[in-house]
């Protein structure tokens, strides 16, 4: 499932390059056909991202919200402009393993989680990369506009340079004003909406009261927005806290500190467009671990193995229908 970081890059995406523009709009699959007629011809005026979730305003105060859940991803095919603040200081431009479509300098990720064109599950797409007003990537001829639909596309947004395919969301509807406003109310703080310290205040507000075992407590949205299977394992791991733990157990310098410990994660995800989640690595350690996801963290996706601190084995179990990932011995 795509985690907070991504759904922060693909805002930052429709932001360059789909807002401020007209957008013919269209399902080919049909699901999404009545609203994707409601918001044909309008301009995009405003993104926003919270957690998980992204929202795209058109004129009239039409806005489309997006859920990508565990599926879903933005395809974006045409002319992309890069976000130079999502670009890293090592030459990466968040493009990864699509054939022919690599930018000079970049770390490879196999599993493609660093993906300009598509970002969400893994896709492959083709697309004409701008930084500035300087174009390179594929040449032009090579592109077919609009490009073919591939696929089950629930929502196709088109501009006259740029194209952004939705496939598999969770959720894809248009809201009002006031039915936003409530989808957002509903959430937990993300570190880049709400006010870092107000966040913290009520983060641990809420677990400090919570029953529940921390470890479910740092997937469910209404805590804290963005956090997934794959955070939740490394912040548990990184703060030396048993995931079992009752939430209101937790001590409370602990809970500020995963807090504290997401906001770095996710500026971190945002930057690079991949969940680097191991400090203080050498430059060749750290340009591995960006190409591969295998050396990129501390416990997650390592069940059978050592653990990297204590070398006692990392396990996996099933919380709340999701895989958990922890060294027993580190977490006591």
């Amino acid at each position: 499932m795509p985690e907070g970081h991504s759904v922060h890059r693909i805002s930052r995406q429709f932001d360059r390059n789909i807002v401020g523009l007209a957008v013919h709009a269209s399902s080919p699959q049909g699901r999404f056909a009545e609203g994707a007629s409601m918001i044909d011809g309008r301009t995009a005026t405003q993104v926003r991202a919270v957690g998980k979730q992204m929202f795209l305003e058109f004129d009239d105060d039409v806005w489309l919200r997006v859920h990508l859940g565990m599926y879903g991803a933005w395809d974006f095919a045409g002319e992309i402009v890069v976000d130079p603040t999502i670009a890293s200081a090592n030459g990466r431009m968040g493009q990864t393993n699509q054939r022919g479509t690599a930018v000079e300098g970049a770390v490879m990720d196999s599993a493609g989680e660093n993906s300009l064109t598509s970002i969400g599950a893994p896709r492959r797409a083709r697309v004409r990369v701008r930084m500035s007003e300087q174009t390179t990537g594929l040449n032009d001829e090579d592109l077919e506009w609009p490009p073919p639909v591939v696929g089950q596309v629930r929502l196709r947004l088109l501009t006259e340079i740029t194209c952004a395919d939705l496939r598999g969301p969770t959720a894809c509807e248009l809201q009002t004003p006031d039915e936003v406003a409530a989808t957002i109310a509903k959430l937990g703080p993300d570190p880049l909406v709400d006010d870092i310290a107000e966040g913290e205040e009520r983060f641990a507000a809420v677990v400090a009261r919570k029953p529940t075992p921390i470890g479910q407590l740092l997937m469910d949205q209404s805590v804290v927005s963005g956090i997934g299977n794959v955070y939740r394992a490394e912040i548990l791991f990184r703060a030396q806290q048993n995931p079992h733990t009752p939430g209101r157990d937790v001590p409370g310098e602990v809970v500020r500190g995963m807090w504290r410990d997401w906001v770095r994660l996710l500026s971190v995800g945002v930057e690079t467009g991949q969940m680097m989640t191991m400090d203080d690595l050498s430059p060749d350690r750290y340009r591995k671990a960006m190409a591969s996801r295998d050396d990129r963290h501390w416990v997650y996706h390592r069940a059978g193995l050592p653990c990297r601190v204590c070398g006692t084995t990392i396990v996996v179990e099933e919380m709340a229908t999701r895989k958990l990932y922890w060294c027993p011995s580190c977490q006591t």
